[in-house]
């Protein structure tokens, strides 16, 4: 996506199409258009015809832009749990792990960065129904994977609000759940993490169309990204006016939720209570 962007940019700056550009590559306009979405693999041969199409002649630059080409065809490290995810969700933990800010409301269940492996590996259970101990097992080691990036120095700013009923709704057994209640107080208290609990006592709040995640990140080339999860299939919403409209429902959704303190003090009340 960044090195798409950065594409975009220098053939906008030249007054080029996309139909021009394709031409230079022996490719069609839709293909650049994939190009600069990151939704396609780069060939480094590619990437400098259009370099030189867009007039961009410092070694340095190309240099650099076509090391970014190679690194984007790096298979990341979740490749190889590949054969245990569906299609649509290995670009998203990519996009997770370059995050420098992601902000969640979600309903159904616990946050996947914030599961405890028992609780995940019940969650996993039910939506896998049906598949090996061996696969179950390995979506599990992928989730306590991602997990890693909350608590490495310098991992991105964590914001999420939970549905009180994503609290109350049993996966695994009372243990389970009371150490996952633990556990959610215990993150919580992490300097990068802004936990708040959406209250049944508050009514109809601006989540009301279901779970989704706001990726933002620091390089100014991205954009923000909303994830919608859907039961065959994802949605990557980048588009500044769907963006804007998410990023008012998790403002209302922070706003009209207890804070941080007293939402600690709410997991503290349901775990006393389990």
């Amino acid at each position: 996506m960044l090195l798409g962007s950065q594409l975009r940019r220098l053939r906008e700056a030249r007054g080029i199409t996309r139909e021009a550009a394709g031409y230079s590559i022996r490719a069609s306009e839709s293909k650049i258009s994939r190009m600069e979405l990151g939704r396609v693999s780069f060939k480094t041969r590619d990437v400098e015809d259009l370099l030189t199409l867009y007039g961009i002649t410092d070694e340095q630059e190309r240099a650099s832009l076509i090391s970014l080409a190679r690194e984007a065809n790096v298979a990341g490290w979740w490749h190889s749990y590949s054969d245990v995810l569906p299609s649509w969700f290995p670009t998203y933990v990519g996009l997770e792990g370059a995050a420098s800010l992601i902000r969640v409301y979600e309903v159904q269940f616990i946050h996947g960065l914030l599961q405890t492996e028992a609780y995940a590996r019940a969650v996993v259970r039910r939506g896998m129904k049906g598949a090996s101990e061996a696969d179950v097992e390995k979506r599990v080691a992928l989730r306590l994977e991602r997990q890693k990036y909350l608590a490495d120095e310098g991992g991105p700013e964590f914001h999420v609000v939970l549905d009180e009923a994503s609290l109350r709704r049993p996966y695994g057994d009372r243990q389970v759940m009371r150490g996952q209640l633990q556990h959610l107080i215990d993150v919580s208290e992490r300097p990068n993490v802004r936990l708040q609990i959406m209250p049944f006592s508050f009514g109809g709040h601006s989540g009301e169309s279901g779970a989704f995640t706001i990726l933002s990140f620091t390089e100014s080339d991205l954009t923000d990204v909303v994830y919608l999860e859907q039961l065959t299939s994802a949605l990557y919403l980048d588009k500044r006016e769907d963006v804007t409209q998410y990023e008012k429902a998790m403002k209302e959704l922070q706003q009209d939720s207890p804070g941080p303190d007293e939402s600690r003090d709410l997991l503290r009340g349901l775990l006393q209570l389990s």
